[in-house]
């Protein structure tokens, strides 16, 4: 293994333990030439899950582009690398345990919404609106309107009575 910083292939194990997901080892390394430390992630090579975009392309599951795109919509708010790669995680497991080597981007799409969804209303908000294709205001109010219905417990209560009440004092 190179060392990061300096290039060299004199590398040696200082620790292993396994990873966050299952089939993974943690390794932090140290640098026989310069001593700096790092940490290296190995997996097992499983046969790649393929992703079917809309228009019926197919690319294999990429983690790095779910991160990315998971961070876009967190940035800004209090949320942790390790709660983002936690998400990312579940969702490469969820899609290796399922056993299909094909799996449509809309379900991989729903899985980030879920997740986000339960994290933190902003980012999912940011996410759903590009992954949705919101092409107004109104597909923002809506989605708000939803939220905000979900969080008061009153799924079935009218947009319309918003507002305050009136009393007779």
């Amino acid at each position: 293994m190179k060392c990061p910083y300096c290039g060299n292939s004199n590398t040696r194990v200082v620790d292993s333990r396994p990873g966050k997901i299952e089939f993974e080892v943690r390794r932090r390394r140290e640098c026989q030439a310069c001593g700096w430390r790092f940490t290296t992630y190995e997996r097992v090579e499983q046969v790649p899950v393929m992703i079917v975009k809309k228009d019926n392309r197919r690319e294999a599951f990429d983690r790095e582009k779910v991160m990315r795109g998971i961070q876009k919509a967190c940035e800004k708010r209090a949320i942790s690398v390790n709660q983002i790669e936690q998400i990312v995680d579940e969702i490469e497991q969820d899609l290796r345990e399922s056993r299909d080597r094909e799996v449509l981007s809309k379900v991989v799409g729903e899985k980030i919404i879920n997740a986000l969804k339960n994290l933190d209303d902003v980012a999912y908000v940011r996410f759903a609106s590009v992954y949705r294709e919101f092409k107004d205001v109104t597909d923002f109010i809506q989605e708000l309107e939803s939220l905000i219905h979900k969080e008061h417990g009153s799924d079935d209560a009218d947009p319309g009575m918003q507002g305050p009440v009136e009393t007779d004092d």
